[in-house]
């Protein structure tokens, strides 16, 4: 039986998802909170399974209150309902320690479903909050490349100019990526172009600048020198 604690401010909400909890085999309302302070009192006195936590209640808000039971019942699931869609409350959930987000027009079956999948221990998201948070990690990955040195060189690029950097000859680099050492060549020949360098000498001072050439090398006998 999962137990579940609804804390929800709106008494005509908090009524619907008792009905609907209590017509749900497996599922049974220990509890109901009309704003955040009473939702700490609550769940810690009731140890409930799951909270169905709304955002915006009274006094001390659903963020604050995650926060405060996941603090000393880090075993609660804390389920975010609510009807509040921006990228500021997701993430707030998300660092207060909520284990899944759904959104208040959401059908009863996917509530359910995330009540059931939260007690299981996994994470929930509705589709429209998946989807931005696929695209907030999408940015974080490409300003992540961003940063990375040499942003005109392609991933494999930057592999073969870090072994370059730490002494590796050509045909080490090949073995080592599993690669011909023509190709090998290749991607030297294009990490020059592109790095506008005229040797392999200019290639490694320039990668060391920007601090790579930590990969570990093979025997230092076997490596080109410039």
């Amino acid at each position: 039986m999962i137990q579940i604690l609804i804390a929800e401010d709106s008494e005509p909400f908090r009524r619907g998802l008792r009905a609907l909890l209590a017509a749900t085999p497996g599922m049974a309302v220990v509890g109901e909170a009309g704003d955040g302070a009473a939702a700490i009192v609550q769940a810690r006195e009731l140890q409930p399974d799951v909270v169905l936590m709304d955002l915006n209640m009274p006094g001390v808000n659903g963020i604050e209150a995650t926060r405060r039971i996941l603090d000393t019942s880090p075993h609660i699931a804390v389920l975010v309902l609510t009807m509040h869609e921006d990228d500021e409350s997701v993430f707030a959930a998300m660092r207060a320690g909520a284990r899944g987000y759904l959104l208040k027009g959401a059908r009863k079956a996917e509530i359910l479903r995330a009540i059931q999948a939260t007690a299981d221990g996994e994470a929930l998201f509705s589709p429209a909050i998946a989807r931005r948070l696929m695209g907030y990690f999408a940015s974080l990955q490409q300003a992540e490349a961003r940063r990375a040195p040499f942003p005109e060189l392609t991933e494999r690029e930057r592999e073969v100019l870090d072994l370059v950097a730490s002494g590796l000859n050509n045909s080490q680099i090949a073995a080592r990526l599993g690669i011909a050492d023509k190709t090998a060549r290749n991607h030297i020949g294009n990490i020059f172009a592109k790095l506008q360098v005229a040797d392999r000498a200019e290639a490694i001072i320039k990668a060391r600048d920007a601090g790579m050439g930590g990969s570990s090398t093979a025997d230092p006998k076997g490596a080109q020198h410039p």
